[in-house]
Order: C-alpha cells, then sequence, then structure tokens
C-alpha cells in the first residue's frame, strides 16, 4: 500500500494586516521563549501535575518535552536560521532521555511512542536528521503492532482501545507520516482495516454502533455515573469523531479507498455522526455522547430501566463539540465527493463561531477545549472554504487570544481550570506551546503540518 501524507499545501494566514502580524508573533515568540530551557518547562510542567492534571511525562507530546520539542520544530520553520531548531533538539533529547529512564510501555500518540515517532519526523522534516532515531523507533513501533487486531464483535469497546489520544486512530495517525516500506504499510494496513470495521461495523441487535462503549467500560467516573447504559462517544479526542477523520485523510491521501470498505466506513461514521445534531437556544450542536439505556446483562453499577439525560450540544472545542465534529465531517465530504456533508460541516461551525463568546462555553486560552483549538479549525475551514465569515471569526479569536496574553504571568498564558481558578500550563495540549502554535498558524505563511497531530490536516 504507497499511502504517504502528502506534502504541505501554500498557506494564506487569515491575519496580514502587519501590525497584528507583529504582535502575534512577538506574543508567539515570547511565551515560547519562556520555555526554551527544558528544565524550566519540566519543572513548571511538574508543578501543575500537583495540581490535579495529568503528570508531566518528558517522552509525552501531549504533556512533556516531546511537545515543546515539536512547538520549536514548528517555530523554527516560521522563523530560521534563529536557532530554534537547537532549542527543539535540547528537548527532543530530554524527551529521548525521558524513555530511558522510564520506559515506554504505550504506543499512543499523545503520550506514548508514536507521539515520539511523530514529533521526531516533524523536526527530521525530511532533510535526513535523526536517521537513526527515527530507524529505532519506527522498528520498535512497527514490531509492537499486531499483525492482526481482534475482530469487531457488536459488543462494544473502550474509547481508550480505537480514540486517537491513545488507541489505534493516533499510532495510525503517526504511520500516516512516516514514508511508504514494507513494516509501515503492513502496520497501517492492520490498523485502517481495524478502523474501517469498527466504522462500518453494522449494529448490534438492540440499536448500538459498533463503537459504543458498555457502561462497566466508560473509563470516566463522572461519564460512567451520569450515563447508566452505554455511549457512544462523538468528541474529536475520544470518540467515533477520530477514526472518521483519519480515515478521511487517508482515503484523500490515497487519492481513494487504501483498503477494502474504505469509502463505505467513511459514509457510515458520517451519517451517524451528522445525525447525531440537536439543537438547542445557542443554535445547536453535536454532543459529546450519544446515551443508550442500560441493559439487564449489564454491571450492576448500570440500573436497568435508569433513563440517560437527554442529549446536549457539547462546548464549542476541539476535543468535543460542533467545532471538532465539523472538521471532521468536512474532511470526510471531502474525501466522499458528498456537498451535503461540506455544507452541514461548514454550516455547523459558522454557527459555533456566531455565538457570543460566553456561550460557547470555552474559557481557557489553549488547545484542548480552549481558543486555540477552536481558532485552529477556524483557520483550517477559512483556508479551505474561503468562508468570509469564518475568516472574519478567525481573526476575532487571534484578537481574543491576543487580549488574553499576560506578559507579566511566568509564561504569556493561564488555564482557566474546571474550578475557575487560573494556572500555569505548559504542555502542548493545555498550555503555552499549543497556543503559540495556533498564533503562528494565524499569522505567518508557514503551513501549519503540525495540526496533522491532533487530525485537522
Amino acid at each position: 500500500m504507497a499511502v504517504a501524507a502528502q506534502q504541505a499545501a501554500a498557506w494564506e494566514p487569515a491575519v496580514r494586516d502587519a501590525r497584528t502580524v507583529a504582535r502575534v508573533r512577538d506574543a508567539a515568540v515570547d511565551v515560547l521563549s519562556r520555555l526554551r530551557d527544558p528544565g524550566t518547562a519540566e519543572a513548571a510542567g511538574r508543578a501543575g501535575a500537583r495540581r490535579g492534571r495529568p503528570r508531566w511525562t518528558p517522552y509525552s507530546t501531549a504533556q512533556g518535552a516531546g511537545g515543546l520539542a515539536l512547538a520549536f520544530g514548528h517555530l523554527d520553520r516560521c522563523l530560521p536560521g534563529q536557532g530554534w531548531d537547537l532549542v527543539a533538539h535540547r528537548h527532543l533529547a530530554r524527551a529521548v532521555e525521558g524513555t530511558a529512564r522510564d520506559p515506554v510501555k504505550a504506543l499512543g500518540l499523545f503520550s506514548g511512542l508514536a507521539g515520539v515517532a511523530f514529533t521526531t519526523a516533524y523536526l527530521a522534516d525530511g532533510r535526513g536528521r535523526y536517521r537513526a532515531l527515527l530507524g529505532d523507533l519506527d522498528t520498535s513501533l512497527y514490531t509492537r503492532i499486531p499483525r492482526r487486531l481482534p475482530a469487531v464483535d457488536g459488543r462494544g469497546v473502550a474509547v481508550g482501545t480505537f480514540d486517537v489520544v491513545s488507541g489505534w486512530t493516533g499510532v495510525a495517525a503517526c504511520l500516516r507520516v512516516r514514508p511508504p516500506g514494507p513494516d509501515r504499510d503492513r502496520a497501517l494496513t492492520t490498523l485502517l482495516g481495524w478502523l474501517v470495521d469498527l466504522c462500518r461495523g453494522c449494529p448490534a441487535p438492540d440499536g448500538l454502533p459498533a463503537w459504543h462503549t458498555p457502561h462497566a467500560l466508560i473509563a470516566d467516573e463522572a461519564m460512567r455515573a451520569k450515563y447508566p447504559g452505554a455511549v457512544a462517544n462523538c468528541g474529536l479526542a475520544h470518540g467515533i469523531t477520530g477514526p472518521l477523520a483519519l480515515l478521511a485523510l487517508v482515503h484523500a491521501d490515497a487519492r481513494g479507498p487504501a483498503v477494502p470498505g474504505h469509502t463505505e466506513a467513511i459514509r457510515r461514521a458520517a451519517s451517524w455522526l451528522a445525525a447525531q445534531h440537536v439543537a438547542d437556544a445557542r443554535g445547536g450542536g453535536y454532543p459529546s455522547v450519544a446515551a443508550y439505556p442500560p441493559a439487564v446483562e449489564e454491571s450492576s453499577a448500570a440500573v436497568p430501566g435508569a433513563r440517560a439525560p437527554a442529549p446536549t450540544p457539547a462546548r464549542d472545542a476541539w476535543c468535543y463539540g460542533s467545532p471538532g465534529v465539523a472538521r471532521a465531517l468536512w474532511l470526510a465530504g471531502t474525501a466522499l465527493g458528498d456537498s451535503g456533508l461540506t455544507a452541514a460541516a461548514t454550516a455547523a461551525l459558522r454557527t459555533a463561531l456566531a455565538r457570543p463568546i460566553a456561550w460557547r462555553r470555552v474559557d481557557s486560552p489553549g488547545f484542548c477545549h480552549g481558543v486555540a483549538g477552536l481558532l485552529q479549525i477556524a483557520l483550517r475551514f477559512a483556508a479551505d472554504t474561503g468562508d468570509e465569515a469564518i475568516g472574519a471569526a478567525a481573526h476575532r479569536l487571534v484578537d481574543q487570544l491576543l487580549g488574553e496574553y499576560r506578559p507579566q504571568s511566568p509564561f504569556g498564558y493561564r488555564s482557566v481550570e474546571p474550578d475557575g481558578t487560573r494556572a500555569d500550563r505548559v504542555g502542548l495540549l493545555e498550555g503555552t506551546p499549543g497556543i503559540a502554535l495556533a498564533l503562528l498558524a494565524a499569522a505567518t505563511p508557514e503551513p501549519p503540518a503540525w495540526d496533522r497531530f491532533f487530525l485537522l490536516s
């Protein structure tokens, strides 16, 4: 199978007036400069973890030196010749050293071996750098992917098995950016075939889609308490939206189906996801999950006959809600040549962007569930569609992030925590690096190919 990620296309930044471009670049460079020292970043990351957030792991791309290496690698592409490649190298070295102290057991993209490989490949940039390291990473990754995955049997699956954060979708996202070769192609074909089976799997006798998660396998305690039965996750971070986006992107790379059933899987998952749209006073959107009543044979934690709450739109973020779902549906519509899907996706994002800021329920400036992630999705839509309303909204999101910039704070931006307090976050997923990357995408002509990590391109 000769599927390979296409070279990044030319990029037209949404922000073009010289004054705002200068402000954006200055803010992005300033906040990243504060994290140039790996020791400083790690100390801040570990301090943040003590506030109850995910622990700092050096090799993690979401919450570790791996993510900082990715951010500085992109900064070097935007501002070459200023030494940012050496800073990226120091963070990558810190990440690799971390694998020696704490061997990588997981394969996942956000905090596992696939993330290390993705970041290293991004820094190598096809220029022959890190050849030995990439060879070792590839070999380790390819040999740890089974030649056959368990069959999709309709009994459901934990989201961590298939999602982009920890599961096979994230691993496939890494393989997508690696060069073709027998081992890589075998591993990617295995994962694509399994994801195709998952997405086109016929509903179980009780009407649940193949990718549903039985109550007993819901890992999030709050979600398990809220929903008495099974759920089918709709988020880009943890739901079927991730596999849909990945399959659509690979379909585009290959200019057609890469494995048997590929097109049908995209169509079936996209149809199901589009049907989950619900109305509300804010203009409607996509929920976090589709809920199903508990079955008698489920664990005692699920009460037969109990009712799940009615679906309501999630916040307007990358991880959950209309923006992430809209991007996946746009990619699916493009792959299928389905103008109805692309129109629905564009309309969903326009609706989200037209809401008053408070209605979006996106309070933190970071990427995962914050303004930076919403901005990057808006930038991608603006580039793909030329939609003036989305482009104008992207500019307003840049202004919003510039308004959140606090030069006097330790790292320039402060995360809004679930309890409403502010905290300093320095990981790519929730902290300063992800904000800087989205700002650079808005104001520089360098294609933001880093967002392949988030399944946006």
